[in-house]
């Protein structure tokens, strides 16, 4: 009990005159939101297109091996 006595801090109260509901981040919070989600988003496009790129790439190597494993079967064991 002493413990917490000692350590507990106190909570300051507001101001006299203090509206917590005027209290807002202002223009430049909401601007630099708004670049943090647009980055985002041009982040996520970006990712995507390197995805679809890499499957892509994938296919077309697992395409080209399997012609190079058919032109390497001779004629006789089609």
């Amino acid at each position: 009990m002493l413990w917490f006595s000692l350590t507990a801090s106190p909570v300051p109260s507001p101001s006299p005159g203090f509206d917590e509901d005027l209290v807002t981040p202002g223009i430049w919070g909401f601007v630099i939101t708004f670049a943090v989600i647009i980055a985002v988003v041009l982040l996520i496009i970006d990712m995507v297109r390197r995805m679809r790129r890499v499957t892509y790439r994938a296919q077309v190597q697992q395409q080209l091996a399997a012609e190079a494993a058919d032109e390497t079967v001779p004629a006789t064991d089609r």
